[in-house]
């Protein structure tokens, strides 16, 4: 009875648009891990990493082809909450992005940690210590992190 009260509110919702993707980043000087839910935002997913330079353009594209509703971007910070050195990368991303997107709302998500619990995920998992060295995949596993903690947060 719940489920079909919950799935009913859940199509209603879909069919008025107003459920989409939210897309995750884990912004980086060189590369940017991708996670993105699913059109319900029940479920985090590792999506991609992409080089920070091509970010914008695989942005408008999916954008393009995709029903996204939100951007949750990283928010490094110190253990004091003062922000960490890499943010001073990410504000003038900020702002490029607000100025490309500026129908989607931006969030940001406290990520510190996210790369260590990447690893830990991946040891977890059972990825061999090569694979574990794929800076890439830890990227993206960190936007999946970010990503599901934004959803606990909300």
């Amino acid at each position: 009875m719940f489920f079909d009260v919950l799935f009913g509110f859940i199509v209603y919702f879909c069919r008025k648009g107003i459920l989409g993707r939210i897309i995750a980043l884990d912004y980086g000087k060189k590369r940017t891990g991708i996670a993105v839910t699913d059109e319900f935002q029940l479920i985090a997913s590792g999506l991609t990493t992409i080089a920070t330079h091509e970010l914008l353009i695989f942005l408008k594209r999916y954008i393009a082809e995709e029903k996204v509703t939100m951007i949750v971007i990283g928010e490094p910070k110190q253990m004091d909450n003062s922000p960490s050195e890499s943010e001073r990368f990410i504000t003038p991303f900020l702002a490029q992005l607000k100025k490309t997107f500026p129908e989607l709302p931006i969030e940001r998500q406290d990520e510190r940690f996210t790369s260590k619990l990447a690893v830990r995920t991946m040891i977890d998992g059972g990825l061999k210590k090569k694979q574990r060295r794929d800076k890439a995949l830890i990227d993206e596993i960190s936007a999946t992190i970010i990503l599901q903690a934004y959803l606990n947060r909300n």
